[in-house]
């Protein structure tokens, strides 16, 4: 409940908060997934929970702040957002996040994802 007050960034296929805990700034970083019945019945939930927890556990060792809890709130379109498109959501927000108050996030500036170019991808 205290993260519903806290800073907030929304993307199309997620919204991340973010509240950081005074009594213990160096701690871990803690996060929880919502999926309301908006979105769908229990099985289109489940699903979007699962794509958001995979998603964080890539995400949060990078972008995420010591001491800090993040809510992660799926959207209607969570499901069927293609994943690259979800990451870079999830990311966006989660830098956007930790800009907002005390600097940069705890990894290095240089430690956004991989992104394969094109000759990577290719089969050939």
């Amino acid at each position: 409940m205290r993260a519903r007050d806290a800073d907030s960034q929304a993307r199309a296929g997620v919204v991340v908060q973010k509240r950081e805990r005074a009594d213990d700034p160096e701690g871990p970083v803690r996060a929880g997934f919502t999926a309301t019945k908006k979105i769908g019945n229990a099985v289109i939930r489940n699903r979007a929970k699962r794509r958001l927890r995979e998603a964080a556990r890539l995400l949060l060792p990078l972008h995420g702040r010591p001491g800090s809890d993040y809510v992660f709130i799926a959207r209607a379109r969570t499901v069927s957002r293609p994943w690259p498109a979800l990451l870079d959501d999830m990311e966006s927000a989660l830098i956007s996040l930790a800009r907002r108050k005390g600097g940069p996030a705890s990894g290095p500036a240089h430690a956004r994802r991989h992104r394969p170019d094109k000759d990577e991808t290719a089969h050939g």
